[in-house]
């Protein structure tokens, strides 16, 4: 399978997908109903698939689909699933494409944005059952997929960077074009461009800091893969291991909940321009909301950080994460590494009385690891900035410092927003919140 497809997919010859939601089946793979049955040396899959990111196109000559599907004659449930290989054209032994698969696409989603990308209904067996080819054992197809899904999630997170930077970029530039109206503290002189007024600025300064604090982050989850995979010594790949999990859902979530976050704050800073579809800025706005939800809904992966990378381990990598920034020489961050142990102990003991309130207080905990955990990246980038004397590093430490003086001061309203304030969302029934 790797000599076969791996050395074209990786040049770009040939394209590949990912198609694992349903109609009925998204977070909930469990209730997946496509099924592939044994047929010799294959299977025969059928079965429907949407959602899935360049379903069908020619931009190259063979399109790979990975299909997450219900085994014949397997137990319900995440044990009977496969992870197959379907080719749009199949492959012949020397290389050479064969036959059209029975794979098609019979819809084009219509999409609040990411218009350049082909979002396919992808419709399987309609004339018999696609050729499909397993990938590893049955009933492993979710274990599977995730390695494949935990590496989309964190290339998710870079595109929230990506357009948390483009937005950034665009609001800049339009701040340092359009004139309107006087300085305050010199309203006898000339009109000025809007990125004098305090406000644009405040608002400028948060998209940049986000953006950097953002890709921080996920540079940090990028350099614990590589060590994860290549560090000479067992015990190194082993934390490093651990220390992508950890930081998976927060670089696919946080990083990707700030693009929404920097991208409207972008529109915000063309004002009523920004509304329009002229200036473009709306664009990043649209093709940013998408992030939040695919690969995983951020919810999910606030759920993934409390039960998966949290409590299932008794909060050891959480706390070692924590160990090796609790003495940082800053003092709002020092109290924020503080209070994210206390809330981490918290859920850990909380765990044990009452998994639902951990539930509902998971995307506010992401939030605050994610914060604290960017926080001490943006200090070290600031203790290095320091020692330097250009203008690039004196605008890093400016940078920093406004992180960590007002956006991580955010945190110590999620502490008491996590310990306190899920209670009364517990006492709410579906007939209670209809009203």
């Amino acid at each position: 399978q790797k000599s076969t497809y791996l050395e074209k997919l990786i040049s770009g010859e040939w394209a590949g997908t990912m198609n694992l939601t349903e109609p009925q089946a998204g977070t909930d793979l469990a209730a997946i109903r496509s099924v592939a049955k044994k047929d010799g040396d294959h299977y025969l899959l059928s079965g429907q698939k949407i959602y899935i990111t360049f379903g069908d196109h020619e931009f190259t000559e063979n399109i790979i689909h990975l299909v997450l599907a219900r085994i014949d004659g397997l137990p319900e449930g995440n044990e009977g699933l496969g992870l197959f290989i379907v080719p749009k054209f199949l492959v012949n032994e020397d290389g050479s494409l064969g036959d059209r698969n029975d794979v098609k696409p019979v819809a084009l989603e219509h999409k609040l944005g990411i218009h350049g990308s082909p979002t396919c209904t992808m419709q399987y067996g309609d004339e018999g059952g696609a050729k499909a080819f397993l990938v590893g054992k049955e009933g492993e197809g979710l274990k599977n997929m995730f390695i494949m899904m935990n590496n989309a999630r964190i290339g998710v997170g870079l595109q929230g960077v990506a357009l948390c930077d483009r937005a950034y970029q665009h609001a800049l530039a339009y701040a340092k074009e359009r004139v309107q109206g006087f300085s305050l503290t010199d309203k006898g002189g000339e009109r000025v461009t809007i990125i004098h007024h305090a406000d644009v600025k405040r608002m400028l300064m948060r998209m940049k800091a986000y953006t950097e604090a953002a890709r921080a982050l996920a540079y940090s989850a990028g350099s614990a893969l590589d060590f994860a995979h290549n560090a000479g010594d067992e015990t190194v790949r082993k934390h490093a291991k651990a220390r992508v999990d950890l930081l998976t859902p927060l670089v696919k979530a946080w990083c990707t909940d700030l693009s929404v976050d920097v991208a409207s704050i972008g529109v915000q800073v063309h004002g009523g321009m920004g509304f329009v579809e002229e200036t473009g800025a709306a664009q990043y706005y649209r093709d940013a909301r998408i992030l939040p939800i695919y690969e995983g809904t951020n919810g999910v992966q606030a759920m993934d950080l409390v039960f998966r990378k949290t409590l299932r381990d008794g909060g050891a990598e959480a706390m070692r994460y924590i160990e090796e920034i609790k003495d940082l020489d800053h003092p709002v961050l020092k109290q924020a590494v503080s209070d994210l142990e206390e809330v981490t102990h918290w859920l850990l003991k909380t765990a044990g009385e009452n998994l639902d309130l951990c539930a509902a207080a998971a995307t506010s905990y992401l939030k605050f690891f994610a914060m604290v955990a960017a926080g001490a990246l943006m200090h070290g980038q600031m203790q290095i900035a320091e020692k330097e004397d250009t203008p690039f590093h004196k605008t890093k430490v400016i940078t920093a410092t406004y992180y960590l003086d007002a956006l991580l001061p955010q945190v110590f309203g999620l502490k008491r927003s996590i310990i306190e304030g899920q209670n009364s969302l517990m006492q709410i029934g579906e007939a209670d919140i209809s009203l």
